[in-house]
């Protein structure tokens, strides 16, 4: 998700092995971050597949519920709902602590980290400064405020998930053909979401097949344009 940072908050990068001042107790007795997100809290396909595991409900039936589709920078994705005048996240409780904590979305788990790519596709942390209103932050390495098993292999993915995204929409606002466009998100999104995921075979595998169906296709796709 393309969003302006601050210049001040890019003077320092992360890498998974370094210490950020991020950890704010638990959280305890706040939930500001989890109210007025909007459609920011979006869902990348290993998102989906751990709320799946997670909730025990196919991705597609999670809609409406759950789950809502928006236009990201061009592009149909899915994210988060919120509910209430508050906009509370609907995973919410009333004493305000999240019910999907174990396998909370990718977003939500860095916060307030946001993701810095460079020229080369690859990407490191960086604090958003101006996000969390904690005070007395203390410091905690990368890796363990993830809080994700096998974190290398996940930022792999990550990498090529964000590379895949942008070549789409890099082919889809070229593209004066809308019906293609069209059929090529639908596509997009039964790849990478609404067709189930395995919960006995390893996701990245599974999301390596897929990813590669869709490079042919873009691959096919930009000779023909």
């Amino acid at each position: 998700m393309r969003r302006e940072v601050l210049t001040e908050d890019l003077k320092r990068l992360y890498t998974a092995n370094d210490m950020v001042k991020t950890d704010c107790g638990g959280c305890k007795g706040c939930s500001q971050c989890c109210s007025g997100m909007g459609t920011s809290v979006v869902l990348d396909p290993y998102d989906s597949y751990c709320l799946t595991g997670g909730i025990g409900i196919a991705f597609p039936d999670l809609a409406g519920k759950f789950v809502e589709w928006n236009i990201v920078d061009g592009i149909v994705l899915p994210n988060l709902m919120m509910q209430g005048q508050e906009e509370r996240c609907v995973f919410l409780t009333d004493n305000g602590r999240c019910c999907i904590h174990d396998f909370r979305p990718g977003i939500c788990r860095m916060f307030p980290l946001g993701r810095y790519y460079e020229e080369n596709g690859e990407f490191r942390y960086f604090l958003q400064s101006k996000e969390c209103p904690k005070e007395d932050k203390t410091k905690v390495k990368v890796s363990k405020w993830l809080g994700i098993p096998n974190l290398k292999k996940y930022e792999e993915y990550i990498t090529k998930w964000h590379g895949l995204l942008e070549e789409v929409r890099d082919l889809t606002e070229n593209s004066k053909d809308d019906q293609l466009t069209k059929e090529l998100e639908v596509y997009l999104l039964n790849t990478c979401y609404l067709t189930p995921y395995k919960e006995n075979v390893d996701f990245y595998e599974q999301f390596e097949e897929r990813y590669h169906r869709m490079k042919k296709l873009l691959q096919v796709l930009r000779k023909t344009k």
